[in-house]
């Protein structure tokens, strides 16, 4: 029975294609690696399509991927000691919301509905200085807990919130991604980003128990929303539920309202 391949023999291999494309320009060493690592793309993609209507085809959302990934290997820094991973898949993603953002599929009235819950949390968070309840955003919506719930699930099922919108600090804007994903370049570019990871991390930590724990095991964990439901013995559509509450909640905390 032949011997199982030893993973430090592929390790060297992307290693040395590496060093082929970023010493020497090797376009067959860029393809090899873009053929390596397109898994990442379909990883992405399945995860972007789940919360999305049928009529977006998960094909589309792969293709666009494939430009993120190609970009992410275009501009990865090896010699940095950077995990590509962490850093395609930020990539990926945001070449999949952009061209996403570019048709202008998401209804304004769901997108009207986001904003008015994420006003509600940043004008209940300074009012109650902690994080309200939802019988308490419900009141200040003026509707009951039943629609507000359902009123998440139809932000949540059309996927417009997520961690890579805008977040802005005091020094300007960036992403949520970029603060999972390295991408630095400079040293003020890299205050900067280190100055976004604690803002979001105490943001996150001042979150209730259950809405930090969806979050740390979707981006950070990488389990789905069905595995995540399993965890904690609730259905994946209330997975959904809390994922979009504490993505509001984080806005709320972390963007500048739109004026009303």
């Amino acid at each position: 029975m032949p011997d199982a391949p030893d993973p430090r023999d592929d390790a060297l291999l992307i290693a040395e294609l590496w060093r082929s494309y970023k010493d020497q320009g090797s376009a067959e060493a860029r393809d090899r690696l873009i053929l390596h690592y397109s898994p990442l793309v379909k990883f992405v993609a399945s995860r972007v399509a789940a919360g999305l209507p049928q009529s977006i085809d998960s094909q589309d959302l792969a293709q666009y991927g494939v430009f993120g990934l190609i970009d992410a290997i275009d501009k990865f820094e090896p010699e940095r000691g950077f995990k590509f991973e962490t850093y395609a898949i930020s990539r990926i993603k945001g070449a999949i919301i952009d061209e996403l953002r570019s048709i202008d599929w998401v209804p304004r009235s769901v997108r009207a509905k986001a904003r008015a819950i994420e006003r509600a949390y940043s004008r209940l968070e300074n009012e109650l200085k902690r994080t309200p309840t939802d019988p308490e955003v419900a009141a200040e919506l003026g509707v009951d807990e039943d629609e507000l719930a359902r009123t998440l699930s139809q932000i949540s099922f059309v996927g417009i919130v997520a961690l890579d919108d805008l977040v802005s600090s005091e020094r300007g804007t960036t992403t949520v991604g970029d603060t999972v994903a390295d991408r630095l370049h400079d040293p003020v570019t890299a205050f900067e980003v280190d100055e976004m990871k604690h803002v979001l991390a105490d943001a996150i930590n001042r979150m209730p128990d259950r809405e930090r724990l969806v979050l740390t095991l979707y981006y950070y964990e990488g389990l789905t929303l069905a595995e995540i439901g399993e965890v904690l013995g609730v259905t994946e559509s209330r997975v959904c539920q809390i994922h979009t509450k504490a993505i509001l909640q984080l806005r709320a905390r972390l963007v500048e309202p739109a004026s009303p």
